[in-house]
């Protein structure tokens, strides 16, 4: 796919590397398709008296069931008591936490809804799916946070692998399994700028959280550090390094002060690398070779360790936390199988990590410790996702079973 040529860069300034004049050209959509609200009846809910037989935790306060088949991915509204998870059922929907009730059904997809995102400030929703649309929705009105209306359909990727929206800004941006990487401007739906330089599928991104820059990898093992503004990276990694090779890339976080980025492989390895300096710093042995590293987060710990601590999760099954000052690890954390999904939490519990697995369970952990606080069980089948809703006071998790559970998070126990 060619990258479509640059108009003059403009200078947007130390605070803010986006211009809504920054765009290449607009996204034509003639086939808008009105969302669908859930008036007929057909409200989904789930109470706790239909939950499954499964011994459920009795933090297990609510969940969702509209789906019916797999649920690929979930994320939770910033602000609102609200829920958004897409799935094998060519389908997203928005629901309430609290109770379960669809709020809307988000349609339009022909393929599974894999990747599911609300914008930073909450006012607008993402999905992507396998049949490369990216469908955008916002919040119509200024009161009701249940009222949803369509915005526009992003046309691009061959296959959506990924969403992330910008950490300050309505700014979208999407990995692709065609190797190539898009941002657009929203509300417009104008396209920002096509990065191509990967070679195989994009597998994992995110935007440093300065949001000045954009960390991307791929399938067959380039890490490649860009400047949005640009088509040319910054600097690029892969198997021709040595020291780094991670064979296929599959997870990477980057610290809060946007200065490190640590990268897991399909080989098992972790390697870090200096955003400024473009090289490896180290590399992390603790995961059983030729098991994938399949996530990855930074911890902020209270107590003077800061942002230096980071956990990596990987299909043998086993949870890593690091000290990123000494390199060494400091605990493993144990599931019966995969791990899916390691989740950071914010202040004031900003030492819990909670890990989702495909052993059916999530389980909280304080990561200054290692030590197992709470196992959230109810789902009959792997544990696909998870985010922190309700200011982080719930984790709701999306399953393989078809099902969205929300759990309750002990605060007392975890002071």
């Amino acid at each position: 796919m060619a990258t479509e040529e640059m108009i003059e860069e403009t200078d947007g300034g130390e605070n803010e590397f986006i211009d809504p004049n920054d765009i290449l050209a607009e996204v034509q959509d003639d086939r808008d398709i009105p969302m669908e609200d859930e008036d007929d009846g057909e409200e989904q809910k789930d109470e706790l008296g239909d939950l499954p037989s499964h011994e459920p935790s009795e933090n297990l306060v609510s969940g969702f069931r509209g789906h019916g088949k797999s649920v690929f991915a979930i994320s939770c509204h910033p602000t609102q008591p609200l829920a958004a998870s897409g799935g094998e059922d060519d389908l997203g929907y928005i629901w309430d936490i609290t109770d379960g009730e669809t709020i809307v059904k988000l349609t339009g997809h022909t393929d599974s809804v894999t990747s599911v995102a609300f914008s930073s400030d909450g006012e607008m929703i993402a999905t992507g799916g396998m049949d490369g649309k990216v469908r955008v929705w916002r919040r119509h009105g200024k009161e009701d946070y249940k009222n949803w209306e369509f915005l526009t359909e992003l046309q691009g990727p061959d296959e959506v692998m990924w969403l992330r929206w910008h950490p300050k800004g309505s700014v979208l941006l999407a990995g692709s399994n065609d190797s190539t990487v898009w941002l657009w401007q929203l509300p417009s739906g104008s396209t920002m700028q096509v990065l191509s330089g990967h070679t195989g599928a994009v597998q994992c991104g995110e935007f440093t959280p300065d949001g000045k820059r954009i960390i991307t990898a791929c399938a067959d093992g380039l890490l490649i550090f860009w400047d949005p503004r640009s088509t040319t990276p910054i600097f690029k990694l892969g198997p021709s390094n040595t020291r780094f090779d991670l064979g296929g890339i599959t997870s990477v976080a980057v610290n809060p002060s946007s200065t490190l980025a640590v990268v897991g492989g399909e080989s098992g390895g972790i390697r870090v690398v200096s955003l400024s300096k473009g090289d490896v710093v180290s590399a992390l042995a603790g995961h059983t070779e030729g098991e994938s590293v399949e996530a990855m987060c930074f911890v902020e710990l209270s107590g003077g360790a800061g942002a230096s601590t980071v956990v990596s999760g990987g299909t043998d099954g086993k949870a890593h936390i690091w000290d990123l000052n000494t390199m060494r690890k400091r605990a493993t954390l144990e599931h019966e199988d995969a791990v899916t999904t390691v989740l950071p939490h914010a202040m004031p519990r900003s030492h819990l990590v909670t890990t989702a697995s495909a052993d059916r369970t999530l389980r909280t952990w304080d990561a200054r410790t290692g030590k197992l606080l709470t196992e959230h069980r109810g789902h009959q089948a792997p544990v696909l996702g998870a985010s922190l809703g309700i200011e982080g006071s719930v984790i709701v998790s999306a399953g393989d079973d078809g099902n969205c559970y929300v759990f309750t998070i002990e605060t007392d126990d975890h002071q």
